[in-house]
C-alpha cells in the first residue's frame, strides 16, 4: 500500500448539488480516483451532463433527482444509491442555496427557512442516513461538507448564507466527534469566491471581484476544479487520521 493512498477504487460516493459548478467537479474527481458516483440535484435534465462526465472516466454513474429539503427524497437518494451501486462509502454534502442578497433586516421567514433547511437541515439528516448505510457495511466511511469562507466572517448582503455556513462548520466538528468511533470521518472545505453560476452575481460585480482578488495572496478567484482535490483527499485513506477539520480554500485571502 502506498504511504499516501488517494485511491477510491471500490468505493461509492454520493454528491449533492452535483449537476454543475463545484459539485460537478467533485463528482468527476472522485470518479477519476476510482469511485462510482451518484449525483443528485433537483432537476433531472441538469444531471445528464454530470453523469456523462463521470461515465467518461470509466466509472459507473447514476443520477437521482433529489429535493434535499424533502426527507423522503433523502431516504430515496441513499436507497437508490445502494440499489444501483451497491453501497455508500462517501457523502459530499454540496447542495446549497442563497435566494436573497441584501441586509438581514429585510430577511423574511420564508427566505430564512429556505436557506437553513437547504444548507444545514438537509445536510444533517442526509449525513445520518449515510452513516446508517456505512455502519451496515462495517468498514466506515467519509463525509465531506461544503461550507464557505462566509462561515468564518460576516459577508455583507449574505447574512443568512453566512450563518448557515458557520453552522456547517460546527456540524462537521460535532458529527466527527461523535462518529469517530464508528470509523466515519467528517471533514469540510470552505471555498472563497469561486467562478460558478451560483456565485455569478458576486464575480460579475466589479467592486466585489476587485475586493476578492486584491485581498487574496494569489490575486484571483478560484475555479470549481480547484476545489475537488481536497475532497478526494478527505474521501481517501490519505487523510485517515484527519477528521473534524475545515480547510479554507480562498487563494490566501484569509492568510
Amino acid at each position: 500500500m502506498p504511504i499516501a493512498d488517494f485511491s477510491l477504487a471500490g468505493k461509492v460516493a454520493i454528491v449533492t448539488g452535483g449537476s454543475r459548478g463545484i459539485g460537478r467537479s467533485i463528482a468527476v474527481a472522485l470518479a477519476e480516483a476510482g469511485a462510482d458516483v451518484c449525483v443528485a440535484a433537483r432537476k433531472p435534465e441538469a444531471l445528464e451532463e454530470s453523469v456523462q462526465a463521470v461515465s467518461a472516466t470509466g466509472r459507473k454513474a447514476i443520477a437521482v433527482p433529489t429535493n434535499v429539503r424533502d426527507m423522503d427524497a433523502l431516504q430515496n437518494l441513499v436507497d437508490e444509491t445502494k440499489k444501483q451501486l451497491g453501497r455508500v462509502d462517501i457523502l459530499v454534502n454540496n447542495a446549497a442555496t442563497n435566494p436573497v442578497f441584501g441586509p438581514v433586516k429585510n430577511l423574511d421567514e420564508r427566505a430564512w427557512d429556505s436557506v437553513m433547511n437547504t444548507n444545514v437541515k438537509s445536510m444533517f439528516f442526509l449525513s445520518k442516513l449515510a452513516r446508517e448505510a456505512m455502519l451496515a457495511q462495517g468498514d466506515g466511511g467519509s463525509i465531506i461538507n461544503v461550507s464557505s469562507t462566509g462561515g468564518f466572517r460576516a459577508s455583507v448582503g449574505l447574512g443568512a448564507y453566512s450563518v448557515s455556513k458557520a453552522a456547517v462548520i460546527m456540524l462537521t466538528a460535532v458529527c466527527a466527534k461523535e462518529w469517530g468511533t464508528d470509523g466515519i470521518r467528517v471533514n469540510c472545505i470552505a471555498p472563497g469566491l469561486i467562478k460558478t453560476e451560483f456565485s455569478r452575481a458576486l464575480w460579475e460585480n466589479e467592486a466585489i471581484l476587485g475586493n476578492s482578488t486584491s485581498s487574496a495572496a494569489l490575486r484571483r478567484i478560484g475555479l470549481p476544479d480547484e476545489m475537488a482535490g481536497a475532497v478526494v483527499y478527505f474521501a481517501s485513506q490519505a487523510s485517515s487520521f484527519t477528521t473534524g477539520q475545515t480547510l479554507i480554500m480562498d487563494g490566501g485571502a484569509s492568510a
